[in-house]
């Protein structure tokens, strides 16, 4: 039976795409947002989240702050798409959320495996008239045009039905028709760009709606998920070493240390803690942690092998990101 060997996360921010000098372009994004998330479920302009918590950030929004985070965090990826590569994994399941690339309002599944034959992003970051930090990020996700990447559509098909054996209503989508109007984004493509080494190794990719109400699942929701389909994939045929890689996460608009610590602690030990994460902590960008969630649950009570945390502050009211990546401890399996 296939085995998960691997079991890992990391945030896809544009900023570990681009340089640290070009990080002010987020910046000015940021101050522009009339609706930053806090994790109290309050939205907030820049002017009223600076009248409310100041200017005690400005010491963090610095060009020399941000190339020894932008290091460091480059560092921790090196170690992952590392880690990757010494598992030898024959599929790799990545769990990400869609940012109206694939899906719309037309259509937007709360959850949904992908089972093509091959994944296809979008070139929507590289299209002429975009914002240059966005072309400049674009080849990071695979989306400075149309790129295919083989999918594992085999497995797929296995886990889709165990899943709906196990009462997971799961939607199903088995090809991208246009990808220039619509295929894959940034939460797969980043993966596959920044870990994969140029290796083609076939994806499954899970899309779990994280950003668009009213059909988020909760976080004990995902976590359950995360049990079924680690089920569903133990019990498909064949015997592939799959990977489980949580893209995207952690707090952002608003950077909530406490928050992400949390997360990250609870990652390797109270599960309890990730299935309580409430509905307000999980608006906007921070509602990419549910994939981390479902990957906890996919990969079930390990310990972390490692982890690594930057708090990225853009503004000195705090705006940025909190960049996360961890690997388990899949000793034994």
């Amino acid at each position: 039976m296939p085995r998960i060997v691997f079991g890992a996360g990391t945030s896809h921010t544009p900023v570990l795409a681009l340089a640290p000098a070009n990080w002010e372009a987020r910046s000015t994004a940021d101050r522009a947002n009339p609706a930053l998330n806090l994790s109290d479920g309050r939205f907030l302009s820049y002017a009223e989240l600076e009248r409310e918590v100041g200017e005690v950030f400005a010491p963090q929004a610095r060009l020399a702050v941000y190339e020894e985070k932008a290091a460091g965090a480059q560092r921790a990826l090196d170690r992952l798409a590392s880690d990757l590569q010494d598992a030898a994994v024959d599929i790799v399941v990545i769990i990400g959320d869609d940012q109206e690339e694939l899906f719309s309002a037309a259509n937007q599944p709360a959850f949904a495996i992908y089972c093509g034959n091959e994944l296809v992003t979008n070139d929507h970051y590289g299209a002429e008239g975009n914002p240059e930090w966005m072309r400049q990020v674009a080849p990071g996700y695979a989306m400075d045009r149309c790129r295919s990447f083989p999918a594992a559509p085999g497995l797929a098909l296995d886990v889709v039905r165990g899943l709906m054996d196990a009462g997971v209503d799961v939607s199903v989508s088995s090809n991208v028709v246009d990808p220039a109007k619509a295929g894959f984004g940034h939460a797969f493509g980043f993966v596959i760009q920044r870990l994969f080494n140029g290796r083609q190794i076939p994806v499954l990719p899970v899309l779990l709606n994280t950003y668009y109400p009213p059909n988020v699942p909760t976080s004990q929701r995902c976590y359950e998920i995360g049990q079924a389909l680690r089920r569903s994939i133990e019990s498909a045929a064949g015997n592939e070493r799959v990977a489980v890689i949580a893209s995207g996460g952690l707090s952002h608009f608003v950077v909530d240390e406490a928050l992400d610590r949390q997360v990250l602690e609870s990652l390797g030990g109270d599960h309890a803690i990730l299935r309580r994460i409430p509905r307000c902590a999980l608006n906007s960008g921070s509602s990419e942690i549910l994939n981390w969630v479902m990957v906890a649950g996919a990969v079930g009570p390990r310990p972390l092998r490692w982890s690594d945390y930057y708090p990225i502050y853009r503004t000195p009211a705090g705006t940025g990101v909190g960049v996360g990546m961890a690997v388990w401890d899949m000793m034994g399996t």
